[in-house]
């Protein structure tokens, strides 16, 4: 058969925006199913009859956790309890205690500061718990490492442990996870609260200048190539997880910029991307309008999710040709060498005449 890719991105829907995407590829006669996130319970219910319905099997290759939000995890533990799962591929930072416990001033103790961090990262502790139940093999997706024919572009180790330690969810930066969440949502509602739109020209875009957070750029940088075709799948990488990809896909001899499918990170937020990290991977704003697009841009984003994807990054993708598409509520496919019958074209997100300038 000829090589083909699927890659499903499906709907996660609360009043917050997550994550799930099942892939199914052939490559060198070969075929294999590949999980990225999970979004919530619920939708990993839903991520479990997509795999049976239209990948026709009930087995699952590898099953990859990008980083530890709960948007992200919660919904492969119903992936690993209800299908064969072959590899579950994600980080577990109480692993690296005795290593991270000098960095850690209020412990003394390797096996302290390890229950700490399981009961700080409570997605992937109960992920692992449930993959060590059924035997299911835990690998660390680290950069340069191949999960199937993806390839891991960041974080690298030493840069992961980095984040770990200056993560807010840090013995260092919180004593309780249950502050973390209610402050992380008190952030939300403020950015939600403080919008300030200026009209802009074609090409025009604005970042703010501080990044995402630390959680965030943790997450799992990964590409594959089909039929000469490139896709990124980003999690919620921010700034410096795009530039650290970049760098190591050309040190390995890769090409940019140049994707075939784009995974907007974060669901659309503005502090995860930038002009330089964008014009790396997609290439440089267009002038003027083009007919015809030159990649396909794909946003998770929740309909009740009023900040995401946020106007300034609909606008960047398309100044560089894509055709933008978000979630909103519906499955999307992107696909090379395959067709998938009764399912049609998206139409482009209209272009945004405004932007959020603060």
């Amino acid at each position: 058969m000829a090589d083909s890719i699927e890659l499903d991105f499906l709907a996660v829907e609360t009043s917050k925006s997550g994550d799930a995407i099942g892939v199914r590829y052939e490559l060198n006669g070969q075929t294999r199913i590949h999980v990225v996130d999970g979004g919530y319970l619920e939708t990993g219910d839903r991520l479990v009859e997509h795999i049976a319905k239209h990948y026709g099997t009930g087995k699952v290759d590898s099953v990859v956790l990008t980083h530890p939000d709960s948007d992200h995890a919660n919904g492969l533990r119903k992936v690993l309890e209800r299908c064969e799962v072959g590899e579950l591929w994600m980080h577990r930072p109480w692993l690296y205690a005795e290593e991270l416990l000098p960095r850690f001033e209020t412990y003394n103790s390797a096996d302290a500061l390890r229950s700490r961090l399981r009961k700080l990262y409570p997605g992937p502790a109960a992920l692992e718990e449930l993959a060590l139940e059924k035997g299911i093999p835990i690998r660390d997706p680290f950069q340069g490492a191949y999960i199937g024919d993806f390839l891991v572009l960041a974080p690298t180790r030493a840069r992961y442990l980095d984040l770990v330690v200056a993560s807010q969810r840090t013995p260092e930066a919180a004593k309780d996870s249950t502050l973390i969440e209610a402050s992380l949502e008190g952030l939300a509602a403020l950015v939600k609260a403080a919008k300030n739109f200026v009209q802009g020209l074609w090409g025009q875009e604005f970042f703010p200048a501080g990044g995402t957070s630390e959680e965030n750029e943790m997450s799992v940088v990964q590409t594959i190539v089909i039929n000469g075709k490139r896709a990124l799948l980003t999690g919620d990488t921010g700034r410096d997880g795009l530039a650290e990809a970049a760098d190591y896909l050309e040190a390995m001899g890769g090409t940019l910029p140049g994707v075939w499918a784009f995974q907007v990170p974060h669901h659309g937020g503005r502090r995860n991307v930038n002009t330089e990290v964008l014009n790396r991977w997609l290439g440089e704003p267009l002038k003027t309008p083009e007919d015809g697009y030159k990649f396909s841009a794909v946003c998770s984003s929740a309909k009740a999710d009023t900040a995401h994807p946020r106007k300034v990054v609909v606008r960047a993708m398309i100044h560089r040709g894509a055709h933008f598409s978000a979630t909103e509520g519906r499955n999307l496919l992107l696909s090379t060498g395959i067709s998938r019958a009764n399912w049609t074209s998206t139409e482009q997100t209209p272009y945004p005449p405004d932007y959020e300038k603060d």
